[in-house]
């Protein structure tokens, strides 16, 4: 089976615009929350979310990419565009059919969606809809426009499991190559739903927190007055390639993915499993995959979204996989970043990538009273980075519907 290689990271979230940016904030413990920019939220329960800031799409694609897409595949392409660069790739020096995308989105559209609905009812329901409409809102389009943009005949399509979305795309990726199927794939996924229709709808089904006197901290795991999720936005890219690949055109080897769990908790619309089933074997099932004993994980990058339900449930699986294990480095990054939704599980994975190459465990930041029933079993790694060598890094991610995806990734030597 051949061994799959990290060598290309693109980041666009709300604490920084490209990889360096993205890596200096987490580690400096920055709040990517603050008042919502992109509406008026007047009449909204939440009036904040983790919005990406200083960003001008214009500076980064020509307009007519910009004309026919959603901001979601904007996002895509220019977290891509950094991620190829940061590889070093030539593709006139590759075989393009072999190279493929596999990219995610949990929401797709949604922004074009409502606007075009918008216009509809103010225009009497008069069918007027823009003629890149369904281009525009379908959750494929980014792995296509991705694809057209570099030329790429290889493996192509999207992979949609709610918030596990870009953690399966990863997974899936990393098995096709495994398999011979592809040499290189370009994986990851974006979202952009910080509008009426996201931030409603979330609302609507009390996911979101509603803390909006103290928006920056209220995206707090594990804290005893923790409310919900904080909503954010953006793209992470990763080139996944095979090693004998990597080497022969001469890339330089930032991390490597060497296992990866998929389950279900088959119990709740919305809600996790009490006792983290489906977490439990998704963990078990990545270790499994990756040839290692639990022992050897150093790091955890957990889901945990700061809801009250969520937070408990996944450190109960991760007490039945590893014990009470006091030196087991944990953190949420979603204290930082808000909850990517569908892009969640990419921009974790490049966190957990990080973390082993650079030996920095990324905190958890704004949890003050670490709930009772929580405390005293794991290292949350609260509010300051720590340095500590980190050999194979975990990254969990779960979604409605009771999606499980457990990615794991090793430090990369020879």
């Amino acid at each position: 089976m051949r061994r799959v290689v990290v060598t290309g990271l693109g980041a666009l979230t709300p604490i920084g615009n490209t990889i360096d940016e993205y890596w200096k904030n987490l580690i400096a413990g920055t709040s990517g929350a603050g008042p919502i920019t992109k509406f008026d939220t007047d009449k909204f329960k939440t009036k904040f979310a983790c919005e990406i800031k200083n960003f001008d799409v214009n500076d980064h694609l020509h307009r007519n990419e910009i004309r026919r897409s959603d901001p979601f595949t904007q996002y895509a392409l220019v977290a891509v565009e950094e991620a190829i660069k940061n590889a070093g790739i030539d593709f006139d020096q590759l075989n393009r059919n072999r190279i493929g995308v596999i990219w995610g989105s949990g929401n797709g559209g949604i922004q074009t969606f409502h606007d075009e609905m918008v216009d509809y009812v103010r225009n009497d329901e008069t069918p007027k809809f823009n003629p890149f409409f369904i281009p525009k809102i379908i959750a494929d389009i980014a792995s296509g426009l991705i694809s057209i943009k570099y030329g790429l005949r290889g493996i192509n399509f999207t992979t949609i499991s709610a918030c596990a979305t870009s953690t399966t795309a990863i997974i899936d990726a990393m098995n096709y190559i495994r398999w011979g199927k592809a040499d290189m794939i370009i994986t990851g996924g974006s979202e952009a739903p910080i509008n009426p229709a996201g931030v409603g709808g979330f609302n609507a089904s009390r996911a979101l927190s509603t803390n909006n006197e103290e928006a920056t901290t209220a995206s707090r795991p594990f804290d005893v007055s923790r409310d919900g999720f904080v909503m954010g936005e953006g793209a992470g890219a990763l080139i996944l390639e095979s090693y004998e690949h990597a080497v022969s055109r001469g890339a330089t080897i930032i991390g490597e993915v060497v296992g990866g769990g998929m389950a279900a908790d088959a119990y709740h619309l919305t809600g996790t499993h009490p006792e983290g089933e489906g977490a439990y074997l998704g963990m078990t099932e990545a270790l499994d995959d990756a040839g290692i004993s639990a022992s050897e994980i150093d790091y955890i990058n957990m889901h945990a979204t700061s809801t009250p339900v969520g937070d408990p449930s996944e450190l109960i699986a991760i007490e039945r996989v590893f014990g009470e294990k006091p030196d087991l480095a944990i953190s949420a990054t979603k204290s930082m970043t808000g909850h990517l939704l569908g892009a969640a599980g990419a921009i974790e994975a490049i966190a957990s990538i990080m973390a082993a190459k650079q030996g920095i465990i990324p905190p958890t930041i704004n949890t003050k009273t670490v709930d009772p029933d929580l405390d005293g079993k794991f290292d949350f790694t609260p509010g300051t980075a720590k340095k500590r060598k980190v050999e194979y890094a975990m990254s969990n991610t779960f979604g409605f519907g009771g999606h499980i995806a457990t990615a794991i990734f090793k430090k990369f030597t020879h």
